[in-house]
């Protein structure tokens, strides 16, 4: 389990995850109906990504958001 604080953590994750899946940027880009220019930016934690896209890659990956009170 990870921590999520901001969108750079974010996009390490998503990174972590696809290439432990042995997926290319490219091919993730077309899996999740996203452009690979999305992908890259998001791997980057780039804060003004869209979130429902961000939430899509997350979905195409098999992971999953949990999210706890404080």
């Amino acid at each position: 389990m990870r921590t999520i604080e901001d969108a750079t953590t974010l996009g390490e994750a998503i990174r972590q995850q696809r290439r432990r899946l042995k997926v290319t940027q490219k091919d993730l880009a077309m899996a999740s109906g996203s452009g690979l220019r999305f992908i890259v930016d998001l791997e980057k934690g780039k804060p003004t990504c869209q979130l429902g896209k961000a939430l899509e890659i997350v979905r195409v990956l098999g992971m999953k958001l949990e999210i706890h009170g404080s």
